[in-house]
Parts: C-alpha cells; sequence; structure tokens
C-alpha cells in the first residue's frame, strides 16, 4: 500500500522485510530438523521398513508363524565379507529368535563400517523388534579378523490384528554395510560388545 503521496509505507515495507527474513529462518532450522525428525517418525511407526527397539520381550504368544529371511550386503569400498548365518528361519509371533551374522574384515589394515537396515515388506517394521543388534553402533574390524554378531528380535503378536500383515507370510530383514570414514567415534582402546547371545534349538 502506497502513502497519500504514491511512496511505499516505511514501516509496512520493514514488516514486510522482518517476515520473510523469519520465514527464511525458520525455512533453515526445517532443513536442519527434518532428518532426525525423519528418523524419529520411521522409529516411532515402521515407516520404510523401519524395525523397532524393544527393551524386553513381554512373552504373548501369538497364533501366526512366519518366515523371516535375512539378507546382508557391503558397500564396494568396505572390505568385508557379510553374510547371515542361516538364510531364513520359522518363528512364531511373540517368540524370542537370536541369529548370527558372519563378517570377516578381508583388509590388512583396521576397517570400520556402519550398518543401515530394514525389513520388507514395509508394514512390517512397526511390528519387528530388536532386542539387541549391532547395528546399533559403528563396528571395527582389525586387519584379517572375523566375528559373529547376534541380532536379538521379536515379532509383535499385534501384527495378527493389522489388516494389512494379513496376507504376508514372509518377512526379510536386509542390512548395508558402509564404510566409515574419518577419526573413530569411540577411544581406540575400546571396541563395541555385544552381550552373549545363546543360538536357537534347532
Amino acid at each position: 500500500m502506497n502513502t497519500d503521496n504514491g511512496e511505499p509505507n516505511p514501516r509496512r515495507t520493514r514488516r514486510i522485510a522482518l517476515s520473510l527474513v523469519v520465514g527464511s529462518v525458520a525455512m533453515l532450522i526445517l532443513s536442519f530438523a527434518s532428518v532426525p525428525l525423519y528418523r524419529v517418525f520411521c522409529a516411532a511407526t515402521g515407516f520404510g521398513g523401519t524395525t523397532q527397539v524393544a527393551k524386553k520381550n513381554l512373552g504373548q504368544q501369538g497364533e501366526r508363524t512366519l518366515t523371516v529371511r535375512f539378507d546382508a550386503n557391503v558397500a564396494r569400498d568396505l572390505p568385508w565379507r557379510f553374510e547371515p548365518e542361516t538364510a531364513s528361519i520359522s518363528l512364531r509371533t511373540g517368540q524370542t529368535a537370536t541369529v548370527f551374522y558372519k563378517v570377516v574384515n578381508l583388509a590388512d589394515h583396521e576397517t570400520r563400517g556402519v550398518a543401515a537396515y530394514n525389513v520388507s515388506p514395509d508394514q512390517a517394521g512397526a511390528y519387528f523388534n530388536k532386542l539387541a543388534c549391532f547395528c546399533f553402533s559403528e563396528q571395527r574390524l582389525d586387519a584379517h579378523e572375523s566375528a559373529e554378531w547376534p541380532v536379538v528380535f521379536f515379532l509383535d503378536p499385534a501384527l495378527e490384528n493389522e489388516e494389512s500383515m494379513g496376507h504376508v507370510a514372509e518377512i526379510t530383514l536386509s542390512y548395508s554395510f558402509f564404510a566409515v570414514k574419518g577419526p573413530a567415534a569411540v577411544a581406540p582402546s575400546t571396541k563395541t560388545s555385544l552381550a552373549p547371545a545363546i543360538r536357537p534349538k534347532t
């Protein structure tokens, strides 16, 4: 709006300029917050096949038995051989299972990696509960070191009440390891340790 003499209103101009600055700052803040907020959303809802983290299994077994398959992938710049000890298991909902992944560092020096993970189909992520997993932190291997890493998990019996899970008979847990560059996240003398796990009876 112009003043009576045809010149812009200085007060209105300042308000518009201030609004633009505030809006720009807000957009910048949201852009930085979007990634962690997205991760929180995925973890809470299982969106995109993101698994859940549980402190314990309440021991309520369901009626359905599903096949859980295990997949392993390694980025080209990480010299590891990484594979599941078993290709698949049959698991009743509510039952706790422990599976192991085998890994070998093929390099002549220490290497470090971090895992990205998800389950498919995507809707199964909300009901796939991990109790222990090597994927929660950076992993380091000395030259030619090998290891066996456990994953302890259960399928929430609540999936039996979910319409979209009614036709699902098979769930795939997939890991992809990527190389970690730069300084170590922890002191060199410290290695990530996992609580001992017992293989399921066959």
